[in-house]
């Protein structure tokens, strides 16, 4: 890269968190968007419900404490509040971008309901492809920015540190092992549902910016929650699930077990639309109850022509597995869905690393608490992006750009042994899934640190930079640090859910 081994603003993720920050960033800063695979592998792209968002200033308060009540009590007020006050001037940014929200027949923003909402407040893009849709248009005003330069197929393997400040990013690039220098770093990595068998997320989500940050001296907070999503679409086999969304069970679809029965009516008073903590662990329940495999999602009772038109991303892969919505009951079981601990930062997401910041999923704001309420994750993303930007945009122009003395551009050895890596990842992943799962037991907990620590003192003097090397590395260190948590907390607490 030459020449090229020095910019302003490096951005490594290309979902909502990473791109959306890159939007607000002042045009006259050079920018790197790094993407670990094609720049539309990532879980943004894949979000159906929406954002929640309180649009009216008489729903606010009743945003914040539907909050509280899903997170257990534990959120962060401060940045909670950050969170609600701050939605309406990022989605009227996201709508100036030209995000095609649906509306309905007055022109008006629609808006529905989803689980452990009081209110009706979710915004959504062409029925149940709101990511797909936004994602879309914010890459599309990204590559007309003459400031910004996207980066694809490009991993991002270590931080580069200097006192204790973050100064730039290693990367691997077409083989090669790359130092670029920078005066500020944002880490907007996404999630870590790789670290488990089943998971809603892309297989690229192995935790690698929260290792990469821990590993640079950040602290990490809140790790032992794991939201697991209540309804992916069973299938049998291993790897990435299809979600079916909360918003179908907003819209009036009831959970029933192999008996035909409502199970959740007698569980809590909002039913179906519990928080997700809840509903993830009765359907765990009803499982074990009944010895069965999955439940069922049943909305026949609405139209056809309704459903074709407002879940038509659903609608279509459910006729891929031979079932029609309108007339099929849908089997579903709980997967993992969403990362709520991660890179503590603060109010501007800030890490405790001098000039490193952290966006989105990869990070603890707190404003979830133990359990992340329906669609305030692409709302994080937004309110606490632009933060950033500006915490930015207002600072960097006192920051020194500092470069090392060393190689930019390296090239690295690229044989490794692939079955030795597909070993350990499937051996780190069937360890997560059996001992931290929906359901925690201290012995469990105790059997999933003695293995993971195995794999990663067998790793973690074998440093190389190579793919496979660092994705494993990075999934140990998280999958370490996430185990640990949940054995401190020796309570249940929103989706932490131990039995002793």
């Amino acid at each position: 890269m030459g020449s090229k081994n020095t910019t302003d603003v490096i951005i490594i993720g290309s979902g909502l968190a990473g791109v959306y920050t890159a939007l607000n960033l002042d045009s006259r800063l050079k920018v790197k968007i790094l993407s670990k695979g094609e720049i539309f592998d990532n879980s943004s792209s894949l979000a159906q419900g929406g954002i929640a968002a309180s649009l009216e200033i008489d729903d606010l308060d009743a945003h914040i404490e539907d909050t509280l009540n899903a997170g257990s009590g534990v959120n962060n007020i401060d940045n909670l509040k950050i969170l609600v006050y701050e939605a309406k001037e990022n989605v009227d940014k996201l709508l100036e971008f030209g995000v095609p929200f649906d509306r309905d027949s007055y022109g008006r923003l629609r808006t529905t309901l989803e689980g452990g909402h009081s209110r009706a407040r979710i915004l959504h893009a062409g029925g149940d492809a709101t990511g797909k849709e936004i994602m879309k248009t914010l890459y599309k005003e990204a590559v007309n920015r003459d400031n910004i330069e996207i980066l694809d197929d490009t991993m991002a393997v270590e931080l580069i540190k200097k006192d204790n400040k973050c100064i730039g990013v290693k990367i691997i690039k077409d083989n090669k092992l790359i130092s670029i220098f920078s005066k500020a770093v944002v880490i907007a990595t996404g999630g870590i549902g790789a670290l488990y068998k089943n998971s809603t997320n892309s297989p690229l989500a192995t935790g690698d910016g929260i290792a990469m940050a821990y590993r640079a001296g950040c602290v990490l907070d809140n790790m032992e929650f794991i939201q697991f999503h209540p309804t992916a679409l069973y299938s049998e086999g291993e790897g990435k699930k299809f979600l079916i969304s909360e918003a179908v069970r907003g819209e009036g679809a009831y959970l029933k077990n192999k008996f035909g029965e409502r199970f959740m009516l007698k569980i809590h008073p909002r039913g179906e639309l519990a928080p997700r903590d809840i509903v993830a662990q009765s359907i765990y329940n009803e499982l074990i109850k009944t010895n069965s495999e999955f439940v069922y999602l049943d909305i026949t009772h609405k139209d056809r022509d309704f459903l074709i038109k407002r879940f038509p991303t659903i609608f279509n892969k459910c006729l891929e597995y031979g079932l029609d919505m309108s007339k099929d009951l849908i089997p579903v079981a709980p997967v993992e869905h969403y990362f709520i601990g991660g890179i503590k930062v603060n109010d501007d997401g800030m890490t405790n690393l001098e000039n490193l910041y952290a966006c989105g999923e990869c990070t603890n704001t707190g404003v979830h608490g133990a359990n992340r309420l329906a669609s305030n994750s692409l709302l994080e993303c937004i309110v606490f992006g632009r933060r950033i930007a500006n915490s930015i945009n207002n600072t960097v122009e006192n920051i020194p750009l500092n470069i090392l003395d060393s190689d930019y551009e390296t090239e690295i050895k690229t044989e490794v042994d692939e079955y030795l890596f597909k070993t350990i990842k499937d051996r780190i992943k069937h360890t997560m899934d059996k001992y931290v799962g929906i359901v925690r037991t201290t012995t469990g907990l105790l059997k999933a640190r003695e293995i993971i620590d195995d794999i990663y003192e067998m790793l973690k003097n074998k440093y190389r930079y190579n793919k496979e090397y660092i994705e494993v590395l990075n999934m140990s260190i998280v999958s370490k640090s996430i185990i640990e948590s949940c054995i401190k907390r020796e309570n249940s607490l929103g989706c932490h859910y131990r039995i002793n």
